[in-house]
């Protein structure tokens, strides 16, 4: 019988890795098979798009100026990447409820791979969402114009906030019994964000206590520092609130800071929903 070499044999690391590896691939798959949840995905994004582009973009008057279009299709891209941590946490809880997530645990394998996989197959489905809606965006207007490493530098502001809400959905789809709640209990927390924030409307025209709230909203800090990267109307004349005066490093530290804190939690509630099935 042949005898393993213990100095060739894979690390634990190294099977986490692969195990991780395999989960994203399946996620990837999967999204071809369920090739109308991500129909769904793009439709609605570009539904967005049209409606605030040609009925809202003469009604909406812009402080300090500069065309709406371009304004408003950085919001449309960063509410869409939000409603899709929603979806995460829902497909997640129907996986839950279908006994799936009980066989990958049966399984000899890295049980953090099983959530790890699912974010990374997510991060590539908002890639491509991302792109569509940047196609659709400058066949209605929008422009990026820093040159390529700044819209690219937006690109990656853009993907590391839907990095963070799909944490943020997987957690909610792992600590709720049923999809039904996870997609109610996904929106109570999507709809305020994204849209008490700059994503669609000037915060000026907000009132004082809402402009507060709305200027340290996390969808606030990434959508500013994604317009100023693209090069885009800012919808402000004067920045007096420190996430609008430092848009790129307050994008960057809400995201890092929501992923540090729902990536320990999702591990929880993972925990948790083996010792409560």
């Amino acid at each position: 019988m042949a005898v393993t070499d213990p100095g060739t044999a894979p690390s634990g690391l190294a099977l986490a890795l692969r195990d991780c590896a395999v989960m994203t691939r399946r996620g990837l798959l999967r999204m071809g098979r369920v090739p109308d949840e991500l129909a769904y995905n793009l439709v609605q994004p570009i539904i967005f798009v049209l409606l605030f582009s040609y009925v809202f973009a003469g009604a909406i008057p812009l402080p300090g100026g500069g065309p709406f279009r371009e304004y408003v299709v950085v919001g449309v891209f960063a509410h869409t990447l939000a409603f899709m941590g929603v979806g995460t946490g829902t497909g997640l809880a129907v996986d839950m409820s279908r006994g799936l997530i009980d066989r990958f645990r049966a399984l000899p394998m890295s049980h953090v791979a099983v959530l790890i996989g699912r974010a990374n197959a997510e991060l590539v489905r908002a890639l491509l969402v991302t792109g569509v809606l940047a196609v659709v965006g400058l066949l209605v207007g929008w422009r990026a114009h820093n040159g390529v490493l700044s819209t690219l530098a937006g690109i990656g502001v853009l993907l590391l906030f839907a990095y963070a809400m799909t944490w943020v959905g997987i957690t909610i789809g792992l600590s709720v019994r049923s999809p039904e709640v996870a997609g109610t209990a996904g929106l109570l927390w999507v709809l305020p964000l994204g849209f008490v924030s700059n994503g669609f409307v000037p915060i000026q025209a907000m009132p004082d206590w809402l402009q507060v709230v709305a200027a340290w909203n996390p969808v606030t800090a990434v959508v500013t520092a994604a317009r100023t990267l693209f090069g885009n109307p800012l919808g402000v004349t004067a920045p007096d609130r420190l996430p609008l005066e430092y848009p790129i490093a307050a994008a960057a530290i809400w995201c890092l800071v929501l992923i540090a804190v729902f990536i320990p939690l999702a591990l929880r509630a993972f925990r948790r929903s083996a010792r409560r099935g």
